[in-house]
This record gives C-alpha cells, sequence and structure tokens, in this order.
C-alpha cells in the first residue's frame, strides 16, 4: 500500500511540474519576443526561436508523461514507460529544426548588419527570462533524477542549456553595443545555432540508448548483485543477470538455482525475500526470477553459498 501510495506522489508531482514546465515556457517565449522586437537583434530571434522549441517540448513532455504513468493493459503488458523517451526524441529534433532556421535568418542579415535600438532594454528583458529560466532548469533536472523521468532531465537539460546560450548572448550583444561592431550579431546567433546543435545531438543519442533498452550503470549493477546475494538464503547460485532501463523503471532478471529437491512453496519464500528487498531499494523495480534445480549451475559443486555465475 505504501509502494502504491509513494507511485501515486511521484505520478503527480512529475505531471504538476510538466504543466507548470508549459506556463513557464510560454512566459519565456513571451519576454524573450519582447526583447527580439525592441532590438532588432539576429542573436536574440536566435534565443527567442530556441525558446519557441521549449513551448513544444514541454506540451510534447506533458504528454508523453501522462502518457508513461497509464497502467499496463492487453496490448502494453509491460507498461507505457518508454513514451518520454518519444519525447525527448521529438525535442531533440525540433532542436535542430530551429538551428536551421537561426542558419538561415543568419544568412539573412550576414551582408547586411544593423544597428540595435533599444538594446539595453531588450538586454535587461532577456536577462530575466534567463534567470527565470535558470531556476527552473535546475529544478526539472534535480526532480526528473529523483523520479526516473526522461522527459524531465531532457527538458530540464535543454532549458539550461538556452540559459548558457543566453548569457553568451547578453554577453557578446554588450561588447557589439560597447564597440558599435554590429557584425558580432549574426556571428553570435551562428554560435547559438551551433550549440543548439550539439543539443540537439545530445538529447537524441540519449533518448535512442533509452529506446535499446540500455542497462543500468555498473555501479547500480554491483549493488543489484549485493542486494540479491543478501537475501538468497536457501539458494545455491545467481546466474544470468540482466537488467534494462525504460523511462523511470528499471527491469531486473536473473536465474535462481536451487537444491533439485527443494519444495516450490520453499523457492517461493526466497524469491518473495529478494523481491522485497529489491523494492525496498530500487523504486519502480519490475523482477523476473527464473528458478532452475542445481544441475543447471554453472560453477562447480562446493562453491560458497550463493555465488554469482
Amino acid at each position: 500500500m505504501k509502494a502504491v501510495t509513494a507511485s501515486a506522489a511521484s505520478k503527480q508531482k512529475v505531471a504538476r511540474l510538466a504543466f507548470w514546465t508549459i506556463v513557464v515556457a510560454f512566459v519565456v517565449l513571451g519576454l524573450k519576443a519582447v526583447a527580439w522586437w525592441l532590438t532588432g537583434s539576429v542573436a536574440l530571434y536566435s534565443d527567442a526561436l530556441e525558446s519557441t522549441v521549449n513551448v513544444i517540448a514541454a506540451l510534447a513532455a506533458f504528454w508523453a508523461i501522462r502518457v508513461s504513468h497509464t497502467p499496463a493493459d492487453q496490448d502494453h503488458p509491460f507498461g507505457h514507460h518508454k513514451a518520454e523517451y518519444f519525447s525527448a526524441v521529438l525535442e531533440g529534433v525540433l532542436i535542430v529544426v530551429a538551428a536551421l532556421l537561426i542558419l538561415v535568418e543568419v544568412a539573412r542579415a550576414w551582408n547586411g548588419p544593423v544597428n540595435l535600438d533599444e538594446p539595453w532594454t531588450g538586454l535587461a528583458i532577456n536577462c530575466v527570462a534567463s534567470v527565470i529560466n535558470l531556476l527552473w532548469a535546475q529544478l526539472l533536472i534535480r526532480t526528473g533524477r529523483a523520479e526516473r523521468s526522461p522527459a524531465l532531465v531532457a527538458d530540464g537539460r535543454h532549458i539550461m542549456t538556452d540559459v548558457v546560450t543566453s548569457v553568451g548572448v547578453v554577453a557578446g550583444l554588450i561588447a557589439a553595443v560597447l564597440t558599435g561592431w554590429s557584425i558580432l550579431d549574426p556571428a553570435l546567433a551562428v554560435i547559438v545555432a551551433l550549440n543548439i546543435l550539439w543539443q540537439g545531438w545530445h538529447v537524441i543519442g540519449s533518448s535512442v540508448q533509452g529506446l535499446m533498452d540500455r542497462a543500468v550503470d555498473k555501479d547500480e549493477h554491483f549493488r543489484i548483485r549485493d542486494i540479491i546475494s543478501a537475501n538468497s538464503r536457501g539458494a545455491l547460485e545467481v546466474h544470468d543477470l540482466k537488467t534494462r532501463i525504460a523511462g523511470r523503471a528499471t527491469f531486473i532478471e536473473f536465474h535462481l538455482i536451487v537444491d533439485g529437491d527443494m519444495s516450490v512453496r520453499e523457492s517461493h519464500v526466497i524469491c518473495d525475500r529478494i523481491e522485497e528487498a529489491l523494492k525496498a531499494e530500487i523504486p519502480s523495480v519490475r523482477i523476473t526470477i527464473h528458478v532452475e534445480p542445481d544441475h543447471e549451475a554453472k560453477l562447480p559443486p562446493g562453491t560458497s553459498a550463493v555465488p554469482f555465475a
């Protein structure tokens, strides 16, 4: 009952953050659009365009998170956890599209850079938008990691890249205003576009790894082994431990060797003990244990209790 309550609370927390991310994205987009409108800067245009991607990505993440929390059904017996990866892939693609649109605008402005209108007001507004983004990105990344939500983490990382981009744009435009070198404006936009492309590639690559059933990292793998070993009293051996991550869920599968004369009831007690220990330590875990008789063991007879093969 406690596990169910914790899961429901986690679901509400992630969904609530995803919804407010949409609101924050619209607010930031509005501020950056005003900054671009006041100045006419191509660099600020590129910054605002990336925020347009943030809005679309936030909507996609909200949808994906709702789908990922849908209970398993007949057509999806293992659940809908991977839906969040599709959102992250979409976000990566949108980032790349935004970068290409920025480069098109740069090509138009490169031969005829213009003087900036009301630069200080526009830069001040852009700075306010960047501070909002910074605080929200930190919250998304922290919560996404804690709740095992790829969509929140991807969204947070993208917004954090937007913050870095904005800082560079503001610094560069200040230099352009002070020196009168208007060519710095489209030059900064090129840098923004390249930075966005790099981030888009990273987001897509990370999400594809999730769709490819990536295993847990090495430290987590050994932690799982230790938990199984500590709770396998009565068994002879454990081997073929396999793991995969699907969104916030971790899937664990292994073979448990027991004495061939052990009853089904006795072997089931061992399995229950292992499952309870894993569920207590790893959130949203799914466990499959294959119980086999001692002639299926992979290690020599007489090996110490419950060794891993």
